[in-house]
Protein backbone atom coordinates (compact mmCIF):
# COMPACT_ATOMS: atom_id res chain seq x y z
CA UNK A 1 0.00 0.00 0.00
CA UNK A 2 1.75 3.50 -0.70
CA UNK A 3 0.73 6.42 1.41
CA UNK A 4 1.80 9.72 2.44
CA UNK A 5 4.90 9.29 5.36
CA UNK A 6 4.21 11.99 8.29
CA UNK A 7 7.89 11.92 8.58
CA UNK A 8 7.66 14.84 11.37
CA UNK A 9 7.08 11.88 13.75
CA UNK A 10 10.08 10.30 15.19
CA UNK A 11 8.70 6.98 14.93
CA UNK A 12 7.92 7.28 11.38
CA UNK A 13 11.50 8.78 10.76
CA UNK A 14 13.31 6.15 12.15
CA UNK A 15 11.45 3.75 10.02
CA UNK A 16 12.77 5.53 7.23
CA UNK A 17 16.16 5.33 8.24
CA UNK A 18 15.46 2.04 8.67
CA UNK A 19 14.88 1.36 5.20
CA UNK A 20 17.28 4.66 4.13
CA UNK A 21 20.67 3.30 5.56
CA UNK A 22 20.48 -0.28 4.60
CA UNK A 23 19.71 0.61 0.59
CA UNK A 24 22.07 3.36 0.67
CA UNK A 25 24.96 0.85 1.90
CA UNK A 26 24.27 -1.19 -1.12
CA UNK A 27 24.50 2.02 -3.41
CA UNK A 28 27.52 2.91 -1.74
CA UNK A 29 29.34 -0.45 -2.53
CA UNK A 30 28.08 -0.70 -5.84
CA UNK A 31 29.70 3.00 -6.59
CA UNK A 32 32.43 2.21 -4.23
CA UNK A 33 31.72 5.67 -2.21
CA UNK A 34 30.63 5.87 0.61
CA UNK A 35 30.43 9.78 0.79
CA UNK A 36 26.24 9.41 0.23
CA UNK A 37 24.88 12.59 2.19
CA UNK A 38 21.97 10.30 3.15
CA UNK A 39 24.13 7.54 4.68
CA UNK A 40 24.87 10.95 7.73
CA UNK A 41 21.13 11.40 8.44
CA UNK A 42 19.77 11.35 11.86
CA UNK A 43 16.15 10.96 12.89
CA UNK A 44 16.15 14.57 13.56
CA UNK A 45 17.09 15.45 9.74
CA UNK A 46 14.57 13.46 8.54
CA UNK A 47 11.90 14.84 10.93
CA UNK A 48 12.97 18.41 10.16
CA UNK A 49 13.28 18.03 6.31
CA UNK A 50 11.07 19.89 3.66
CA UNK A 51 10.59 17.16 1.61
CA UNK A 52 7.56 15.19 1.23
CA UNK A 53 8.09 11.55 1.59
CA UNK A 54 5.24 8.58 0.56
CA UNK A 55 6.35 5.36 1.51
CA UNK A 56 5.64 1.76 0.25
CA UNK A 57 4.12 -0.86 3.03
CA UNK A 58 3.12 -4.47 3.38
CA UNK A 59 1.29 -4.64 6.14
CA UNK A 60 3.14 -2.38 9.03
CA UNK A 61 6.35 -2.80 7.51
CA UNK A 62 7.91 0.01 5.70
CA UNK A 63 9.38 -1.72 2.40
CA UNK A 64 9.98 1.72 0.53
CA UNK A 65 9.94 5.73 -0.20
CA UNK A 66 10.51 8.23 -2.26
CA UNK A 67 10.46 11.74 -1.12
CA UNK A 68 10.25 14.72 -3.27
CA UNK A 69 10.18 18.96 -3.41
CA UNK A 70 7.81 20.56 -5.55
CA UNK A 71 7.89 24.03 -6.52
CA UNK A 72 4.79 24.91 -8.86
CA UNK A 73 5.06 22.66 -11.88
CA UNK A 74 8.34 20.87 -11.31
CA UNK A 75 9.07 18.22 -9.19
CA UNK A 76 12.75 17.04 -7.74
CA UNK A 77 13.15 13.66 -6.49
CA UNK A 78 15.70 14.10 -3.20
CA UNK A 79 15.46 10.00 -2.71
CA UNK A 80 13.78 6.55 -3.95
CA UNK A 81 14.81 3.74 -1.93
CA UNK A 82 14.15 0.06 -1.05
CA UNK A 83 14.95 -2.03 1.77
CA UNK A 84 17.59 -4.48 0.23
CA UNK A 85 15.12 -7.35 1.78
CA UNK A 86 12.35 -6.29 -0.90
CA UNK A 87 14.57 -6.01 -3.87
CA UNK A 88 13.48 -6.45 -7.52
CA UNK A 89 9.59 -6.87 -6.30
CA UNK A 90 8.61 -3.53 -8.43
CA UNK A 91 8.44 -1.49 -5.47
CA UNK A 92 10.59 1.40 -6.49
CA UNK A 93 8.55 1.46 -9.89
CA UNK A 94 5.18 1.69 -7.77
CA UNK A 95 6.56 4.48 -5.65
CA UNK A 96 7.62 6.66 -8.71
CA UNK A 97 4.85 5.52 -11.11
CA UNK A 98 2.40 6.94 -8.27
CA UNK A 99 4.31 10.39 -7.38
CA UNK A 100 4.23 11.05 -11.52
CA UNK A 101 0.75 10.55 -11.72
CA UNK A 102 -0.41 11.85 -8.41
CA UNK A 103 1.82 15.10 -9.12
CA UNK A 104 1.69 15.20 -12.57
CA UNK A 105 4.89 17.80 -13.09
CA UNK A 106 5.89 19.32 -15.97
CA UNK A 107 9.10 18.62 -15.37
CA UNK A 108 11.28 16.23 -13.28
CA UNK A 109 14.55 15.95 -12.01
CA UNK A 110 16.49 12.95 -10.32
CA UNK A 111 20.54 12.74 -9.31
CA UNK A 112 22.10 9.16 -8.76
CA UNK A 113 25.45 8.19 -8.96
CA UNK A 114 26.79 7.89 -12.45
CA UNK A 115 27.29 4.26 -12.24
CA UNK A 116 23.89 3.13 -10.33
CA UNK A 117 23.07 1.40 -13.92
CA UNK A 118 19.49 -0.14 -12.16
CA UNK A 119 18.63 3.30 -11.26
CA UNK A 120 19.25 5.12 -13.96
CA UNK A 121 17.21 1.94 -15.91
CA UNK A 122 14.12 3.02 -14.06
CA UNK A 123 14.10 6.39 -14.88
CA UNK A 124 14.80 6.25 -17.97
CA UNK A 125 11.86 3.79 -18.02
CA UNK A 126 9.71 6.55 -17.11
CA UNK A 127 10.85 9.20 -19.81
CA UNK A 128 13.86 11.02 -18.34
CA UNK A 129 16.96 11.31 -20.23
CA UNK A 130 20.71 12.19 -18.36
CA UNK A 131 21.40 15.90 -18.83
CA UNK A 132 24.43 16.09 -17.31
CA UNK A 133 27.46 14.67 -15.11
CA UNK A 134 28.76 16.50 -11.67
CA UNK A 135 32.17 15.33 -10.24
CA UNK A 136 31.24 15.70 -6.39
CA UNK A 137 34.16 14.26 -5.54
CA UNK A 138 37.45 13.41 -6.61
CA UNK A 139 36.25 10.75 -9.32
CA UNK A 140 33.14 10.44 -8.39
CA UNK A 141 30.01 11.41 -10.31
CA UNK A 142 26.62 12.13 -10.51
CA UNK A 143 23.98 11.91 -13.41
CA UNK A 144 21.40 14.82 -13.08
CA UNK A 145 18.22 13.31 -15.06
CA UNK A 146 15.27 15.36 -16.73
CA UNK A 147 11.97 13.92 -17.49
CA UNK A 148 10.20 16.91 -19.41
CA UNK A 149 6.53 16.74 -19.74
CA UNK A 150 5.43 19.65 -21.57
Amino acid sequence: MIHQLEHGNSTIAAAILDVQFPAYRIEAELLGFDGIPALRDTVADIMACNETFVGYRDGENLLGLIAYEKSGPELDICRLVVHPSSFRRGIATKLLEHVLEQEAPDRATVSTGRENAPAIALYKRFGFTEKREIEVAPGFFISSLVREMK
